[in-house]
């Protein structure tokens, strides 16, 4: 039970069991937020209410509420406690079956002469009493319910519109009264019997049940099909971990014992516990269930790793950064789930809408039964077509049409490295025509790397990196990193320098293999008088001009080479942009680094030069963005810094590197969890697809009620017909939505 000090905002949320429909948790929904310092919000698809309160409030006092309005409450189970098939849904599939095996013949004599015997009626009131007693009687529990609460809900409909044609059918059968003929029904059935004619409608109380029945089974599958994602995102995580103690003793404990800076033992096949830093060894860690990439990455010590991703590789020793709720696996969980709680405009008035459904639905029903006979249709035309009218209204699909959506689509997302915070993040996808890229970490690497090597006439490539590497290495200078690693990528193994120094400023020098070697900036050389020959000067003039460091490496007093090092753009980077701009996006290329760098990272990812804004403060990024909007445009912003994230508040859409820092991820609308820029082209793509699938689903769960209710008032509907297209639209939306899970990144 969650805890809290008297008086303090707290929030907690709560399963809610026995809805049955979008109505059910309209009530609930509207019962909670009258209650003083409290705001809830109720999720028909999720089963779940996601509540802050204050004050005196306590959630004893939430969960007397819910019940007093009629249904349950509790805190959600961890998902691991979670059972495969709930009872709940095995207990509908057994009503199902017997539903559909009495329900069967039952339509069969009542559609097919040849198989009407003489008393065939009462086989099929034999039939037809256990499946409007037993298997539906969860619909006339929870309407008895509702009815002592002096509520009314879809199952209030379904209840009173089978008992009715079943109690008018034991009327006509037993008493032989059913009706004065009247208005003639293309599905009305006469019964020819010795003591009169009658009508009954024993077919329609059962078939409506099953057809119900089944809906409800089908839906409930699907919507624990749609909410599979985010379940197999909480259960990614290692269960147990191999914990090093001080005295070299390996320990096994469950994860939950583990605190930060734990070393913790991962071999080959096994999970990674928990997020951290490795300290020993080296391997290739599969993170594809949580960033979508197929390719595993390689990590050595010193190199972060996150915890539910796969070690294939060697064995590795970690050290815990990151433990419980703050981990990344986490992070996305509540990212998700966070997203499936949401509700777009257009959900809230369906919301509405459902609340008061039932009792208009009824009213009209009452209406149809009053009008008919008014006009003399007949008692039993009259009937028909008001009891049509209770089983056609169906506000599930309007309650289903976005959560159910929202659940698949975040959830797909989830498995391809994309978080999407909620269904108002799902609108701005729509309207953004311009992406705002930042540099550095977005469109590049974010670190300094060796792009390029010229030499003079006589002096291999090869001996460069050596010497030049081998000195760089003995450096912690990001630039000398940059060439240390450039050349370990290129030859493996280096030399190990001698009478290494550090020249503060102008670069580095020492014995390498014998020789004296300087690898820094032309002030260096000039110190020990030498000279840059011709065709070096040119190389190092034009990497300047392209905003590049120069730097410059001599041996046995002659300058040999040239190396130039920069923030290397991704590899992915051209692609990601031809997307974009596919998407009907114009990409702007946003960075702090002067002109000319800024302008030659464009030219290498496809970005016009007049959409490049360089030399730009952290603090005046949020002008940019505010300048792009005065111009009328609808601005994405993609980033991740913490000079970005004030930006991706600001935008009409921020999108997030999960490789970036906490500010700017908390500040984004979507977060990429991996480093590609590709996955924002991907990102916008779902996101305008699952919107455009919310709509669908709202447009044929309006159609279907404002099509279907006047057809049945207008006594054009047999019940049993109406059943089977009630069940149909809320089984139509599910099944639309689950359509999300076929998405693919490009």
């Amino acid at each position: 039970m969650t805890v809290r000090t008297a008086g303090a905002e707290a929030g907690v949320e709560l399963a809610i069991g026995g809805m049955t429909c979008a109505s059910c948790a309209a009530r609930i929904e509207k019962k909670l937020n009258r209650m003083e310092g409290v705001t809830a919000t109720v999720n028909y698809a999720t089963e779940k209410a996601r509540i802050s309160y204050r004050g005196e409030v306590t959630v004893t006092d939430l969960i007397t509420t819910v019940e007093a309005t009629g249904y349950t409450a509790q805190e959600p189970a961890p998902p691991e406690r979670t059972a495969p098939e709930t009872d709940e849904l095995q207990g509908l599939r057994h009503r199902l079956i017997t539903a559909v095996a009495l329900a069967v013949p039952v339509v069969a004599m009542a559609m097919v002469p040849a198989l009407q015997f003489e008393y065939w009626q009462w086989l099929s009131l034999t039939l037809t009493a256990p499946v409007v007693t037993y298997a539906a009687w969860p619909f006339h529990r929870a309407a008895l319910t509702n009815a002592r609460h002096g509520a009314a809900t879809m199952d209030t409909l379904i209840s009173v519109g089978t008992s009715a044609a079943f109690l008018w059918s034991l009327w006509a059968l037993f008493l032989g009264t059913a009706g004065t003929p009247g208005m003639t029904h293309p599905f009305e059935l006469t019964i020819a019997r010795s003591d009169g004619a009658g009508n009954i409608y024993l077919e329609a109380a059962a078939g409506v049940t099953a057809f119900i029945l089944a809906g409800r089974y089908f839906e409930a599958r699907a919507k624990r099909k749609a909410g599979a994602a985010l379940r197999a995102l909480l259960e990614l995580g290692a269960k147990d971990v191999t914990v090093l103690r001080a005295d070299g003793r390996e320990a096994t404990v469950p994860v939950a014992e583990l605190a930060i800076g734990d070393r913790f033992l991962v071999r080959p096949g096994e999970k990674i516990a928990t997020d951290g830093t490795v300290v020993e060894g080296s391997s290739a860690v599969d993170a594809s269930m949580l960033t979508g990439e197929s390719v595993p990455v390689e990590v050595t010590a010193g190199d972060p790793v996150t915890g539910a991703t796969v070690n294939v590789g060697g064995r590795l020793v970690v050290t815990a950064t990151r433990v419980g709720s703050e981990t990344q696996l986490a992070r996305m969980a509540r990212l998700v789930e966070d997203a499936q709680h949401g509700k777009a405009a257009a959900q809230r008035l369906a919301d509405r809408i459902s609340a008061v459904f039932v009792p208009v639905v009824i009213a009209l029903a009452l209406g149809t039964l009053g009008f008919w006979i008014g006009n003399g249709a007949g008692l039993t035309a009259a009937f028909t077509a008001a009891v049509a009218v209770l089983i056609i209204a169906c506000p599930c699909a309007l309650g289903l049409a976005t959560p159910t959506a929202l659940m698949v689509g975040t959830g797909r997302g989830a498995q391809l490295g994309i978080l999407i915070k909620g269904p108002e993040v799902l609108e701005s996808t729509r309207r953004v025509d311009t992406v705002v890229l930042d540099k550095t970490g977005t469109v590049t690497t974010g670190r300094m790397a060796l792009l390029a090597v010229h030499t003079t006439a006589g002096t291999g490539e090869t001996d460069v990196l050596r010497l030049a590497g081998a000195l760089e290495h003995a450096s912690e200078h990001p630039v000398a990193r940059a060439v240390a690693e450039g050349a370990r990528e290129r030859l493996g193994g280096l030399p190990t320098p001698e009478d290494f120094v550090n020249v503060p400023g102008l670069g580095v020098q020492g014995v390498v293999d014998g020789h004296a070697v300087l690898v820094g900036s032309g002030r260096l050389l000039r110190e020990w008088s030498l000279d840059l020959p011709g065709d070096l000067a040119r190389a190092r003039d034009r990497a300047e001009e392209a905003g590049r460091t120069a730097v410059i490496a001599a041996w046995d007093g002659e300058a040999r080479a040239v190396l130039e090092i920069a923030d290397a753009v991704k590899d992915t980077s051209p692609e990601a942009v031809r997307r974009l701009r596919a998407l009907g996006l114009r990409p702007v290329l946003l960075t702090g680094d002067n002109k000319a760098v800024a302008r030659t990272v464009a030219r290498e990812v496809g970005i016009a030069p007049e959409d490049v804004i360089a030399e730009v403060l952290p603090q005046e990024k949020v002008d940019v963005v505010k300048r792009l909007q005065g111009q009328g445009r609808s601005v994405a912003m993609v980033g991740d810094g913490v000079n970005d994230a004030a930006a991706l508040a600001q935008a009409d859409l921020g999108l997030a590197m999960g490789t970036g820092t906490a500010a700017a991820i908390e500040a984004g609308d979507l977060t990429l969890v991996r480093g590609d820029l590709r996955t924002a082209a991907d990102a916008i793509r779902l996101a305008r697809r699952t919107l455009g699938t919310i709509r669908t689903n709202l447009f044929w769960a309006f159609a279907y009620n404002v099509g279907a209710l006047p057809l049945a008032a207008a006594g054009l509907l047999n019940p049993m017909i109406a059943g089977a297209a009630m069940a149909f639209s809320s089984v139509f939306v599910v099944g639309n939505s689950l359509r999300l899970r076929t998405f693919r990144a490009a």
